[in-house]
């Protein structure tokens, strides 16, 4: 790993880096209650999404830059049961991911923000992708930050690929199949732990 480039909180194992062609750049793969921060022109952050969210935010001045993916709006301790939950909920996610951003040079003034995630992919009543996209709304009103693009909601679950160094985004609409495959790992996720589509700015969609 450059110098330029941290991982925060995704583990550095080469099972979490790899080298994609189709995009001539290193992927750096962020998981649930993970994030990433890189100053690396040379590499992109990957994730999947059901209803979860990640915030996508660089310095658009310096260009660094990072991804974080959290499962719920909002914790006032920051614990989730006995374990930590600093990037399991939103409130703290975003603030571990702004902040480390800001350690690397990054301004405040100067951060561009892109969202994305929040589907309804199961059967159940409770939305949580829905909670998800009110609280990141709300969040975002609260702090004083607009986001210049958005991909959130809808039924399917999406894979987004993003540049830091330059506020690109590539994000894919996957299958049902590859939906139940993810909502089945949420669940997995939360047990170990006891809308309307908008896009805007530099937003592609590829098959």
């Amino acid at each position: 790993m450059s110098a330029a480039a941290q991982a925060s909180a995704a583990p550095g194992d080469g099972r979490r880096r790899y080298y994609d062609p189709r995009f001539g750049a290193t992927a750096v793969r962020v998981l649930p209650g993970e994030h990433y921060v890189t100053g690396d022109p040379a590499e992109m952050i990957v994730t999947v999404l059901g209803s979860c969210i990640s915030a996508c935010i660089r310095d658009r001045r310096s260009g660094v830059g990072g991804m974080n993916h959290f499962m719920l709006p909002e914790s006032e301790s920051g614990q989730w049961g006995h374990a930590s939950a600093a990037m399991r909920y939103g409130n703290h996610a975003m603030e571990v991911l702004i902040n480390d951003i800001m350690r690397r040079g990054g301004r405040r003034e100067q951060l561009e923000i892109k969202l994305f995630g929040g589907a309804r992919i199961g059967s159940s009543n409770s939305d949580v992708g829905q909670r998800n996209i009110a609280f990141i709304r709300r969040w975002l009103a609260d702090e004083g930050f607009q986001a210049v693009a958005e991909d959130m909601g809808g039924v399917s679950p999406r894979r987004i690929h993003y540049f830091p160094s330059t506020g690109r985004v590539k994000r894919l609409a996957l299958k049902q199949v590859e939906g139940s495959s993810l909502r089945n790992d949420e669940a997995s996720y939360r047990s170990r732990l006891g809308g309307v589509a908008a896009t805007a700015g530099d937003i592609e969609l590829f098959d």
